[in-house]
This record gives structure tokens, C-alpha cells and sequence, in this order.
């Protein structure tokens, strides 16, 4: 299964993609970005930092599942390779994208599930976007506009968590991956090994 979550900046969606994570046979897509890292940022854990040109020339050679121009400055990608690695290791991929690349994903591959985290409300994005101090006033303007257009796409999301408790929430989005596990043609298999068990 390919888990793609996205919410808008300051929503705590990367709080959640960890909450999913700590769940067995989860894998994490690295993003690529062309913008510089964070003081908090190393490479290769949540984005391969990466010079435009290559990014280019990925696009070109068509290495990326999506991929996205952000706030008209910096790119970021989902390379296809983060696919074909959970797919030899039998693990689900968990996408932590934006609207834009959640659709684009949902074209190329229709059963992907799309989990939308959203905050309880405008302020307290706000108030959330300020107390991380690394915006200014015309990018936190910028943010909570963009935050507007993207909850506006709710509807092409399978789930939506609203995260007004990081704890319920953790558990919400743990407990949508478990469910979908439990599904019939989900066990099937394992139905049908039991079932012989019983002699067919």
C-alpha cells in the first residue's frame, strides 16, 4: 500500500507520518528538494537536498513520481525509486507530500490512500506557524493562503484527521493503516492457510 499524507505547513502532519512509521513493514519515501537544509536537517533522512540541475534532469529521465515547483521557489520530488524499493522489501510506502503531488500520485497509482491532517482552525495554524520562528510575516501570510486553497481539496482525500490532539490523532492515523490491514482481500492469503487448516 502507498500511504500519502499531506495537511497544510504547521499542520503536524510530519508528527503523524512518524506515528505511522513506528507501525511494522512501514518505509519512508525520501523526498528530493533543491532547496538548502535546515540547521535541524541532514541529508537523506526526510529530503535529499540536491542542486536544480539534477533535479532537471531527473524530470527529464522521469524519476519521479511527482514533483512540484513550492511557493515559486524551490522543487521538491517523490523519486519512483522509493516504490520499487518497498515493493522488493514487501513494505508499505509512506508519501509525506503536498495537495498538488498527492493528486499527481493518486493519477499514476489509483489505490493509494490519502490521508489529509488538518488544523482545528486558522488561528491556531498561526499560532503554531509563529512559534516555530523560521518564517517571516509575508511567508506566514503566504503559508496560511496556501493552507485555505489546500483544505479546499478535502474531498479528493480518502481520511481526514484533524489534529487537535497529537495523541488521538497518532492513534487515528495508526489505527487507518491497522484497519486497512485487517481487510478481507487484505488476509486473504492467510484466510485461506487457516482454512486448510481445517482440512479446505
Amino acid at each position: 500500500m502507498v500511504w500519502i499524507v499531506s495537511g497544510p505547513s504547521g499542520s503536524g502532519k510530519s508528527t503523524l507520518v512518524q506515528r505511522l512509521l513506528e507501525l511494522p513493514g512501514m518505509m519512508l519515501s525520501v523526498s528530493c528538494t533543491t532547496r538548502p537544509p535546515r540547521k535541524t536537517e541532514s541529508d537523506g533522512k526526510w529530503y535529499n537536498f540536491i542542486e536544480p540541475e539534477e533535479f532537471r534532469q531527473m524530470v527529464a529521465q522521469d524519476e519521479f513520481l511527482e514533483y512540484a515547483q513550492v511557493f515559486g521557489k524551490n522543487w521538491y520530488g517523490t523519486p519512483r525509486k522509493s516504490l520499487d524499493e518497498a515493493l522488493a522489501q514487501k513494505k508499505d510506502l509512506v508519501l509525506e507530500i503536498d495537495v498538488q503531488g498527492a493528486l499527481q500520485v493518486k493519477a499514476k497509482l489509483p489505490g493509494a490512500k490519502a490521508i489529509f491532517v488538518l488544523p482545528p482552525s486558522r488561528e491556531d495554524l498561526e499560532r503554531r506557524l509563529r512559534a516555530r520562528a523560521q518564517d517571516s510575516e509575508d511567508e506566514i501570510e503566504r503559508r496560511l493562503e496556501r493552507a485555505r486553497q489546500e483544505i479546499l481539496n478535502y474531498e479528493r482525500y480518502d481520511f481526514v484527521i484533524i489534529n487537535d490532539d497529537l495523541e488521538r490523532a497518532g492513534r487515528e492515523v495508526q489505527a487507518i493503516a491497522t484497519g486497512w490491514r485487517c481487510r478481507v482481500d487484505q488476509k486473504e492469503n492467510r484466510i485461506r492457510e487457516i482454512l486448510k487448516t481445517f482440512g479446505g
